[in-house]
């Protein structure tokens, strides 16, 4: 019996209230309501999670332990033998990374017919985006707007976004969507053609086109093969370990690690496009994840040490619903389409306790009060959780719904012998989202000249939360627009000589005020070596 006694016996609880919860309308939160909320539940808000940036253009702000430490880590480089005037890679355009955002840079970087490259840690693909399941948001419908869309994405950050980078992020939407669209994407359609769409938590209008629920492989799918297609190089199982600047402080390349052999080389390039994605595998606070094994922050710290900023380090996203039993998926995403199709959060009590479609942020904190404060959370042998009651779905809207509309999720929980159709599935936040990144100006280029950001990498696009379906959407807007815009300055950027001695000034800066026992930085691969 793979359920606990206390586990089915809550169940039964659940089940018995499940008509009058569908039948209930839970009112929304208020803002002074949320505000108190997160105070008091959020990760975010632990005090003693955080320090203090010691070092850099964010000196004196705080930051995570876990990314303080790469922050202050000994840069790799240092401990390795670099002859920079030995270049092995020479290219108009070098895209470190190679999911959504780094694979659309390198398109349009291709498209306006400059030499461009991919250097990535793991394979072309091995990526959040890859592992994105709900949707992508965009207002191409005629009751919505970018007007609208921007007023949620604003609301939804705590209107901590920066207006520049979410006006672009809306307005450039629906192009997005028609471009993927004409590579292939196969998004959800009605018989005569036209996108189904679906509400997200906090949207105010139904903009969120999926592909059933593995949107992110479908758009990563096509995205890959129209990178292969184009012939652009992708240099695989690469990390960059550090960029090189010119004598003029500019971006000119990367020094390159094979993850394989071992090897360095040094890539020179006129433009570089960090697209390195998130930090789920930082695991930060002890949280578990549903990043993809290589999300480790890396661009944050390469970026940070060449004299970027930063911007909302200190601000991540727990996924309200990651898996919290059975153990062999521990922390795997739930995507919120699960709720917005109609299954909402129940405690151990059978009690809806919470608006489904409230913020990320919002409804993680919810269910972290619920499993403490309120001790109405369910004992799955890791921790506790609530339940997610799946079976709505069917009971709502007809049984098949939920195997048509969410066929990759309910193969997931029937090969440990869990029927989503038929059972509620066990949910607790997940780390998700580096809402935070490099601070960019709205043509994508960061604080160093010729260095462009583009994905997760980015900070201030989501402010402090982020929209469910606005990642897919920002990885191709800012990818696109990184791409096409490292191609154009590109023509104009003659290469200095090549130098990593801000690696050096940095350690020297660290070595200063009294850092020791240093890690090497970037951190590239989390380490799950058991310890005896």
């Amino acid at each position: 019996m793979i359920f606990t006694e206390e586990m089915l016996a809550s169940m039964k609880k659940v089940e018995a209230a499940r008509a009058a919860n569908i039948a209930l309308e839970p009112r929304r939160m208020t803002a002074e309501e949320k505000d108190a909320l997160l105070k008091k539940y959020h990760p975010d808000y632990r005090d003693d999670a955080f320090v203090t940036i010691r070092v850099g253009g964010n000196a004196g702000q705080k930051a995570p332990e876990e990314l303080n430490a790469m922050l202050e880590g000994r840069p790799r480089v240092l401990d390795m033998d670099v002859d920079l005037k030995n270049v092995y890679y020479d290219v108009d355009v070098l895209v470190i990374g190679g999911g959504g955002a780094g694979s659309s840079a390198a398109i349009e970087a291709h498209e306006a017919g400059a030499n461009v490259m991919i250097a990535t840690k793991l394979r072309i693909g091995d990526a959040n985006t890859m592992m994105a399941e709900g949707g992508i948001q965009a207002a191409d419908k005629p009751n919505d707007s970018p007007a609208r869309h921007y007023l949620d994405v604003m609301g939804g950050g705590h209107y901590c976004n920066r207006p520049e980078l979410v006006k672009k992020l809306v307005t450039d939407g629906p192009g997005a969507i028609q471009w993927l669209n004409k590579l292939g994407v196969e998004f959800d359609k009605a018989e005569d053609g036209t996108m189904i769409t679906t509400h997200g938590g906090g949207t105010s209008r139904k903009r969120m086109h999926a592909a059933a629920d593995y949107s992110g492989a479908e758009i990563m799918r096509t995205l890959r093969d129209e990178v292969l297609n184009r012939g652009i190089p992708v240099v695989d199982f690469t990390a960059a370990i550090e960029l090189i600047l010119d004598e003029k402080g500019h971006a000119a390349g990367a020094v390159l690690l094979n993850m394989e052999t071992g090897e360095v080389r040094v890539a020179r390039a006129k433009c570089v496009i960090l697209a390195t994605g998130g930090a789920g595998r930082m695991h930060y606070q002890g949280f578990p994840t549903s990043n993809h094994y290589g999300a480790t922050a890396d661009g944050l710290v390469l970026a940070y040490r060449a004299g970027a900023k930063l911007l909302y380090q200190d601000t991540l996203q727990y996924h309200p619903t990651g898996v919290a039993f059975p153990k062999q998926i521990y922390g795997a995403l739930v995507t919120e389409k699960v709720r917005s199709i109609g299954a909402k959060l129940i405690n151990a009590e059978g009690e809806c306790f919470m608006h489904p479609l409230e913020t990320r942020d919002v409804a993680a904190a919810s269910i972290i009060r619920e499993c403490s404060d309120r001790g109405k959370g369910v004992h799955t042998g890791a921790g506790q959780a609530v339940w997610l009651d799946t079976p709505m779905i069917d009971a709502i809207h007809g049984p098949g719904t939920l195997e048509k509309r969410l066929p990759a999720m309910l193969r997931m929980y029937q090969k440990f012998g869990i029927d989503m159709r038929e059972t509620p599935i066990l949910v607790y936040p997940t780390l998700h989202y580096q809402n935070g990144g490099i601070e960019i100006t709205v043509d994508g280029q960061s604080g160093v000249e010729n260095l462009f950001v583009a994905g997760e990498a980015v900070g201030g696009i989501h402010g402090r939360n982020r929209l469910m379906g606005n990642s897919l959407l920002d990885i191709i807007v800012f990818g696109r627009n990184a791409g096409q815009q490292a191609a154009k300055k590109a023509r104009g950027v003659t290469v200095g000589e090549l130098s990593i001695e801000h690696a050096k000034r940095y350690q020297e800066n660290l070595e200063k005020i009294g850092v020791k026992d240093q890690a090497a930085s970037p951190k590239l691969l989390p380490d799950y070596t058991r310890k005896f």
